[in-house]
């Protein structure tokens, strides 16, 4: 072991021990939840359990379909459903049921759920407010159905200039239900283009350990500057969007340009251009907090796509064309790329919000790629979790023709 990966191993678990310091010289039952917590095990690869998959319908819903679609993926408990944003031109939001989950890995036996709710602007046609320019691209970073309410934040696709601030909406549940959608609202201090993604829960024994109830972050947008370098979270409380001006967003882990996770345009099991988060989920009763998404695993390299090895270096000077025979699009390659897990310890974000370490210095303890049964594109759109039956729900782009496929996780006793 390296003499750096000592001293970072030390300080952990020195930040251990003062957390359980904490924990025991705080008065009521909430010591022994945070004593709990603070020895949680960490999640490692062999614990995420694989039970099963289900499918989308193939078809026009409402004013949409799930063709192309998959982002912004939220557990609602209030349903045993998921909320699930459709194709890419529309950006428009459904609900679905989760089907019950077989485990054959035969895709035949693959359930598909049924709609709950049909495809419906859930901003009521505000979400290009967050621009200055109404014509401009605007997205669904992230969903989250909490405490009665559907939260949505929205990000600029190409925000050249990086000014974005405006980011959040709030509505009810009811998609049907017009005239309830307030916002956008504002985020922290540091731009939306930090915090118009994924959203996750914060199980209550770390609430108060991390700033918050609810986990928001965002990464690798076009435009890189404007957001992180790497995985990034925030700890907000979004029952007080709309009270709070601009809502409080405790940072807990992000990258900069000159503090990035891995090397932008370079080689890397971490971080480059190639690099896409999805989803974050912090399991109960563990110590991890798990981010899903895409990484490009080879040679980095910026250019139009080809399967042509002949061509792969040719072209004008700066612009190769790069081997991939996955995106032919021009942009940053990597092939091969891997559906892939960040795990990062919850005590380490904990140090950061205390003031005892900078949010870009904190590290994942492991990284993994996902192994799913069923060949598709190797893009996860989003992530969301459901605490009472710890299973995790993975939108797999392309997973089922045009359609996204819904893969569904364990945790391992």
């Amino acid at each position: 072991m390296r003499y750096s990966d000592l001293l970072e191993h030390f300080a952990r678990l020195l930040l251990l021990a003062f957390l359980m310091m904490l924990a025991v010289n705080q008065a009521g039952s909430g010591a022994a939840g945070a004593l709990t917590a603070a020895s949680a095990p960490l999640v490692g690869a062999s614990d995420l359990v694989y039970q099963g998959a289900f499918k989308l319908p193939h078809a026009s819903i409402g004013g949409s379909s799930f063709d192309y679609g998959g982002t912004g993926l939220a557990f609602n408990p209030a349903r045993d459903s998921l909320f699930i944003v459709g194709h890419d031109w529309g950006q428009q939001v459904a609900e679905v049921t989760v089907p019950t989950i077989r485990a054959s890995h035969g895709w035949s036996d693959l359930p598909t759920a049924a709609v709950l709710q049909p495809f419906t602007d859930a901003t009521e046609g505000r979400m290009r407010t967050v621009a200055a320019d109404p014509g401009i691209t605007v997205k669904v970073g992230g969903l989250l159905a909490y405490r009665g309410a559907l939260y949505l934040s929205a990000y600029i696709y190409y925000d050249g200039d990086g000014r974005q601030s405006l980011s959040h909406f709030v509505s009810g549940q009811d998609l049907a239900v017009k005239g309830d959608v307030v916002g956008p609202y504002q985020v922290g201090k540091l731009g939306a283009g930090f915090v118009s993604g994924y959203f996750g829960l914060v199980p209550e024994e770390w609430q108060k350990a991390l700033g918050g109830p609810v986990l928001n972050g965002q990464c690798c947008l076009s435009i890189i500057s404007r957001t992180s370098y790497g995985p990034s979270a925030f700890a907000i409380d979004p029952s007080k969007l709309g009270t709070v001006t601009p809502l409080p967003a405790v940072p807990l882990v992000y990258y900069t340009g000159t503090h990035q996770l891995g090397q932008y345009g370079a080689q890397s099991a971490l971080f480059n251009g190639s690099t896409e988060m999805g989803g974050v989920v912090f399991p109960k009763g563990r110590r991890s907090v798990l981010f899903f998404g895409k990484q490009g695993l080879g040679p980095s390299c910026y250019g139009e796509g080809t399967k042509d090895m002949a061509l792969v270096g040719t072209g004008p000077p700066g612009d190769p064309y790069c081997y991939d025979p996955v995106y032919p699009s021009k942009g940053e390659h990597a092939f091969p790329y891997a559906p892939y897990v960040w795990a990062y310890d919850a005590a380490d974000l904990a140090a950061v919000k205390s003031g005892q370490r900078q949010p870009w210095d904190v590290k994942p303890y492991a990284v993994w790629s996902l192994d799913l049964p069923f060949p598709g594109g190797p893009r996860i759109l989003g992530a969301a979790y459901d605490p009472q039956t710890s299973r995790i729900f993975l939108s797999e782009a392309f997973g089922d023709g045009a359609n996204p496929l819904i893969h569904v996780f364990g945790i391992a006793n």
